[in-house]
């Protein structure tokens, strides 16, 4: 018998509309969903390889309870019931003791979120936290100081752009399908690329204009690009002075910071400083400088992600096709949006987050992703109180937040540590119980609202019956809460019922899925008029270069630029990034990937791999204040001297993830947990590290 079902990748998080194609229970084929456009049937290598998870013996078969030492790999095999009965007891003795707020769960942000969320808020924790924070917390901040709404809700029009710079977004790897598809086929009706990044990318190949800047130094370049926008009138002075809230602050702010002065901290030429601002000009508004996905490089991101975005503004590109527009929800066409459980009424939470995130404490990083890489510290001190308990749904603490030996010291400190995962992912390793969930192929998921010019809603539906004897990650949490008395908050037997229930009163049904995958609010893209009709939510209804939300927390809008030190004689700032071939931590061990790309190399420069005696591919040893690996060295000129990388996602220590195990170093293992205290977001750039022969 054959089927196909439309569904939702989650190879990622990006969610790529996918047709499945099933044959005898089989699936046989994944392609991208033909009838979104922008997808046109096609899948990166990770989505691709959905099949491999699918079959994976490696992953995790069965409920798994810890009866050696954390982290020695010591299990015995568990039903269902014992394990949900083992994690209920446990929990509920914590709660009792401690009270619900000292458990916390950390995710991979899904479309089951909203039913984390609930969970949580059940038993009176504040403490939900996601992977969006180490991405972009700081990006977030940055967007609600100027448009009082969050970088989620704002995207970029790539396939109308006529220019588009990119600040290490390195779009052609760390990739979402139909953003690199729209974006080519910009590029290809002439549609210019500017990178700017201290490492040669996939990214930077496609360019048409590459800049290696000095690691650390685009906030100078973009104060100098401002300087030149202002005092040569090339912004869009209509847009800017009917929405612009701080212009005149702005402009006595950038004085000093010239295309010359911005030459000697970046290394680029003054003279390209200026034809670049003057080439975006003639193009604006249709132009667009990306904000940026992962913006958690430097104790400073908040404000060069701030600069980012007051450049879109300058050259008058929001809610503009090919420029910068704010997602439009069902409202925004006559319709309404899914059902959450957190719509609810929950009992009232009187505590701060751990994390103090909203708190005068750290009073901007947002509350809704929280503040994941404060966790060590709050365990630790037991402020602002004790932590017992911690969740982690598909999130990976010990590799993507900054010093592993750190991170798990203070989870020495917990009572219980719970792994819902399809992996032996290295928290699942370190877990007392892992608790395995079905992939996204083998499960049916919440609804996802898809917001954007055109509002939609698509399903995942599952495709074949679970392969091992694993569960929805939803039902997991529904059953754990009806064995704490807490399941009255999740009505639903099953994930249709889930479906059904979040579908109604929207005017759709789980049928209305079947044709496509997706349903529409409306036809038409939504523009708001932008010379009137922005819908901006700060304060002063303007787009604010002068931030209440900073200066009201006691922060200046407009800081003077620090220039960025310069590694020691032999070291390097280490730099990190992503490939085309893997998510984060999670793909390691997916075996087509593992073939292809199965441990991470550090990019040296030759110059100072010559210094050093260092060859191409031989092995070399890398030491921070943290931590020393060893790994084999890439040599080559396509990277700036003054720093290295290596891909973020390797240096597994789970053994029974035999394909990942021990390859490369971890970058979470070298890096210092070192932090944006303003916008919220890691510095993982601002680690240094000394290199010398293996």
């Amino acid at each position: 018998m054959e089927k196909e079902v439309f569904s939702l990748c989650f190879m990622c998080s990006i969610r790529c509309p996918i047709k499945v194609k099933v044959k005898d229970g089989q699936v046989t084929w994944i392609e991208g969903n033909p009838h979104v456009a922008g997808m046109e049937g096609s899948l990166c290598p990770r989505g691709a390889a959905g099949t491999s998870l699918l079959y994976d013996r490696q992953r995790v078969q069965s409920p798994m309870i810890r009866v050696g030492d954390r982290g020695s790999g010591n299990w015995r095999k568990a039903s269902w019931d014992e394990a949900l009965d083992y994690v209920g007891d446990k929990l509920k003795s914590i709660i009792d003791q401690y009270g619900g707020h000292s458990v916390v769960l950390g995710e991979r942000t899904q479309l089951a979120t909203h039913v984390s969320k609930t969970f949580l808020k059940a038993i009176g924790s504040p403490n939900h936290y996601t992977h969006d924070a180490l991405c972009k917390g700081s990006v977030n901040t940055a967007c609600r100081s100027l448009f009082g709404c969050t970088d989620g809700q704002i995207g970029v029009d790539y396939r109308n752009t006529r220019h588009i710079v990119l600040y290490g977004r390195n779009i052609f790897e760390a990739l979402s399908v139909k953003e690199v598809n729209n974006l080519m086929a910009a590029m290809e009706d002439g549609a210019k690329m500017t990178y700017i990044d201290p490492r040669v990318s996939i990214t930077a190949t496609k360019a048409h204009r590459y800049w290696m800047i000095r690691p650390g130094t685009d906030l100078a370049l973009n104060y100098a690009l401002m300087h030149v926008i202002l005092d040569e009138r090339l912004y869009d002075a209509a847009f800017v002075d009917r929405w612009v809230h701080g212009l005149a602050e702005l402009q006595d702010f950038v004085q000093p910071y010239t295309p010359q002065w911005a030459e000697a901290e970046t290394g680029i030429p003054a003279g390209e400083i200026v034809a670049l601002a003057r080439e975006l000009a003639k193009d604006a508004p249709t132009v667009a400088f990306h904000y940026g996905y992962r913006g958690a490089s430097h104790t400073n991101e908040i404000y060069l992600r701030r600069s980012i975005l007051m450049l879109n503004a300058l050259m008058g590109s929001i809610e503009t096709p090919g420029g910068i527009f704010f997602k439009k929800g069902p409202g925004e066409a006559g319709g309404k949006a899914a059902r959450k459980l957190v719509e609810q009424d929950f009992p009232k939470i009187e505590v701060p987050r751990f994390d103090k995130a909203g708190t005068p404490d750290f009073p901007l990083p947002d509350p809704a992703h929280g503040v994941p890489h404060r966790l060590p510290y709050a365990i630790m001190n037991a402020d602002p109180y004790p932590i017992k308990a911690l969740f982690n749904y598909r999130f990976e603490p010990l590799m993507s937040i900054a010093d592993t030996a750190l991170t798990r010291k203070a989870l020495d400190e917990l009572d219980l540590i719970v792994t819902i995962d399809i992996n032996y992912s290295d928290i699942a390793w370190y877990s007392d119980v892992i608790l395995p969930e079905s992939t996204y192929l083998e499960r049916t998921d919440c609804v996802q609202q898809a917001n954007g010019l055109k509002p939609q809603m698509f399903l995942r539906r599952q495709a074949v019956t679970p392969r091992y004897d694993t569960r929805d990650g939803a039902m997991i949490l529904k059953q754990i809460a009806e064995r704490i008395g807490t399941g009255d908050y999740f009505p639903y037997e099953n994930m249709d019922e889930l479906v059904r229930w979040q579908l109604e009163g929207t005017g759709f049904t789980m049928a209305d899925f079947d044709a496509k995958g997706f349903v529409a609010y409306g036809k038409s893209k939504i523009f708001w008029d932008r010379m009137d009709g922005l819908k901006l939510k700060t304060p002063s209804k303007k787009i604010e270069f002068k931030s209440s939300l900073l200066e009201d927390a006691g922060f200046e809008s407009l800081p003077a630029y620090e220039s960025m030190p310069v590694p020691g004689a032999g070291k390097f700032r280490l730099v990190t990034g992503r490939a085309a071939l893997h998510t984060h931590v999670s793909t390691q061990n997916v075996e087509y990937l593992n073939e292809l790309c199965g441990e991470n190399l550090l990019w040296i420069n030759s110059h100072k791999a010559a210094e050093l005696g260092i060859a191409d591919r031989a092995m070399v040893e890398i030491a921070s204040s943290r931590h020393t690996g060893q790994m084999r060295a890439y040599v080559t000129d396509l990277i700036h001297p003054d720093c290295v990388f290596l891909l973020h996602g390797f240096g597994h220590q789970a053994k029974r993830a035999e394909r990942s195990y021990n390859r490369g170093v971890s970058d979470a293992a070298l890096q210092e947990n070192i932090y944006d205290k303003v916008g919220g977001s890691p510095a993982y750039h601002d680690t240094f590290v000394n290199v010398k022969a293996a």
